[in-house]
């Protein structure tokens, strides 16, 4: 079993900056492919960016390319989330997940989901 928790979020204004990180324990993650996904209120879980186990194709939600970036660090068995130029409506719960086979896009090919960590983006 992998367990994920997730922690950098917070309230910040729109056009600033936060960095989400993704820690696992129980077991390794660095032949893992992950991603992270975001729920706002009264809205379904999307997806926000993918990266494979080591880190050579990364994948980003049309919504947030350019602005975001995810990486990790196996040795630290991590991900991250760099989210930079931040707006309104990147307002949401933020989670990480393990891939584990079909789409990248839904949720429904990942497994071993976080806890989620809280982003408010102040206009």
């Amino acid at each position: 079993q992998v367990q994920l928790v997730e922690s950098g979020g917070g309230l910040v204004q729109a056009g600033g900056s936060l960095r989400l990180s993704c820690a696992a324990s129980g077991r390794t993650i660095s032949s893992y492919r992950m991603g992270w996904f975001r729920q706002a209120p009264g809205k379904k879980r999307e997806f926000v960016a993918a990266i494979t186990w080591s880190g050579s194709t990364l994948y980003y939600a049309d919504s947030v390319k350019g602005r975001f970036t995810i990486s990790r660090d196996n040795a630290k068995n991590t991900v991250y989330l760099q989210m930079n130029s931040l707006k309104p409506e990147d307002t949401a719960v933020y989670y990480c997940a393990v891939y584990v086979g079909g789409s990248y896009y839904y949720t429904s090919g990942y497994d071993y989901w976080g806890q989620g960590t809280q982003v408010t983006v102040s206009s």
